[in-house]
């Protein structure tokens, strides 16, 4: 059904942007902020699934989590469960498929504000935390805001990653492309065409919002 694949689709994303937003603000802090051995290695890894194919990052999150994987193992050993084939699954791999986004944008962003600021704040006895929530953040907020929009958008759009952790069963874990995929695959083309639809309507918007950030941000 579409409202069920729509429903499933809105879960996944909303709790991987929710994941994504603190993760990846943190890590772009960490990478714009701090010198480290193995923090150019750390960038490149964190940035991998943007340009591996999906399925290979699918693999990998299976060699991971799987049932049989190098944490899932100890995971179903504890607890009897496993992310192969939930909801769950789904939602980590749309947060490791999203993730870079959020970080480039916003590590971008961290790292145009202005030193001198975060050093007034030091001066004034400000703790690092503190000049972060009250002068990095407020600064940087729109290049964050951009990188989550786009994290969103992606996360919406996963397919192969997806497939591979979670598989394609309907109202379980089947999302919005894999219903997409089986409608085209059964022939049920007005299926096919109203999720396409949706999709294409939400990744339209997604641009739109970030390209009107990104240039309020140069001229506002």
């Amino acid at each position: 059904m579409i409202f069920d694949a729509l429903k499933l689709s809105f879960l996944i994303v909303f709790s991987a942007t929710l994941i994504v937003a603190f993760l990846g603000l943190a890590f772009a802090y960490l990478l714009a902020k701090f010198d480290f051995r193995g923090k150019e290695f750390l960038d490149a890894v964190l940035t991998m699934p943007l340009v591996l194919p999906p399925t290979v990052t699918g693999y990998y999150l299976i060699v991971l989590l799987g049932r049989n994987g190098i944490i899932g193992s100890f995971i179903y050993n504890l607890t009897g469960w496993t992310f192969a084939f939930t909801w769950q699954g789904a939602t980590i791999a749309a947060v490791v498929v999203s993730l870079p986004l959020m970080i480039k944008a916003s590590r971008a962003s961290i790292e145009s504000v202005n030193p001198n600021f975060e050093i007034a704040s030091y001066t004034l006895g400000k703790s690092k935390f503190e000049t972060f929530l009250r002068i990095t953040l407020p600064l940087a907020k729109r290049g964050i805001i951009a990188g989550l929009v786009l994290s969103f958008a992606r996360a919406l759009g996963e397919f192969g990653a997806t497939l591979m952790i979670a598989g394609n069963i309907q109202g379980k874990t089947q999302t919005m492309p894999l219903a997409i995929y089986e409608a085209v695959a059964a022939g049920e083309d007005e299926k096919a065409q109203i999720l396409a639809l949706i999709l294409t309507t939400i990744s339209i918007a997604a641009v739109y919002f970030t390209n009107k950030i990104s240039r309020s941000r140069i001229y506002g």
